[in-house]
């Protein structure tokens, strides 16, 4: 898969393109890039994605904008499995906030990226102050396809809904918006050795963004390896303000740093506390590690 952190000067050869944040990758996204590679391979054209990185609301209201539910690296890997050929990683900043909805249509979307057919969600809107629509689109002349709104019980499938679900610790729920487990995906790297003081070695994934959907202590599968993990800012551990995902897996004492590893999340276990001393931290990890393996046998 090709990777395009620019729009190109020059003409490029003709697409099928789907726009949009894709943020979580739900079961709505999923059914727009199949419909996106299918239109492709009918049409003779080349599939192509186009996205926004950071989140516009991320620059214009950071203290209002939603929590990230997967970073750009998560969304790359996830259309490069889905079988798209090319991606377009929009900076999106001032300058481009201002370019008008007409000028992304001609000078973007068709002179440079030669869409020859365009998918978007149904509440898609873009240009300076998101005056444009999927009508306009429409009235420029460009081949717009539409696909039928997702729904998951009397409800459409978004990315809000996702987040809602993790929030309220509906693991399920999130899981059937998404067709699978909600997961983070990072590289673990050293920390301060204090679950290995404690008993209970911990891998230390770095979190590509800081503002998560969920926090707490959670049953998960690390590359399928049973573990519990904390994701939070350590309340216990003193001058530790920085967000964490610290992953125990159970009955393993192997080396995972310096590797990309998968967190898959199953099951809440509670939510973050602050203990009075290490002790007390350690004997709740105890329980935690425990309650997890029970759930992990249950659900054999």
């Amino acid at each position: 898969m090709q990777i395009l952190r620019h729009i190109p000067a020059t003409l490029q050869a003709p697409c099928v393109l789907a726009i949009g944040n894709f943020d979580g990758i739900h079961l709505g996204h999923q059914a727009l890039l199949e419909k996106l590679i299918q239109a492709a391979k009918e049409q003779g054209l080349s599939s192509a994605v186009m996205t926004f990185e950071p989140h516009p609301r991320e620059l214009f209201t950071p203290e209002k904008a939603p929590a990230r539910l997967c970073s750009l690296r998560e969304k790359l890997e996830y259309f490069s499995n889905a079988g798209v050929e090319r991606v377009y990683v929009c900076a999106f900043n001032r300058r481009f906030a201002k370019v008008s909805a007409e000028e992304f249509m001609q000078r973007i979307l068709r002179q440079s990226l030669n869409a020859q057919a365009i998918l978007v969600g149904e509440d898609f809107r873009f240009g300076a102050q998101r005056i444009g629509t999927t009508q306009d689109i429409v009235q420029a002349g460009f081949n717009l396809i539409k696909l039928p709104q997702v729904n998951l019980g009397n409800d459409r499938v978004s990315s809000t809904r996702v987040r809602s679900a993790l929030a309220n610790g509906q693991l399920d729920e999130a899981a059937m918006l998404l067709g699978r487990p909600y997961s983070i995906s990072g590289k673990v790297v050293h920390g301060a050795k204090r679950g290995r003081q404690l008993g209970f070695p911990t891998a230390n994934v770095h979190m590509r963004h800081e503002r998560p959907a969920f926090t707490g202590v959670y049953a998960v599968k690390l590359d399928g390896l049973n573990a519990v993990a904390n994701l939070g800012v350590r309340p216990t551990i003193a001058g530790v303000p920085k967000l964490s995902l610290e992953v125990h897996v159970l009955g393993f004492g192997g080396d995972l740093y310096g590797k990309h590893v998968h967190v898959e999340f199953f099951h809440k276990i509670r939510d973050e506390m602050k203990f009075d001393g290490l002790d007390a931290l350690k004997a709740q990890i105890t329980k935690d590690a425990e309650l997890a393996r029970s759930f992990f046998i249950n659900r054999a």
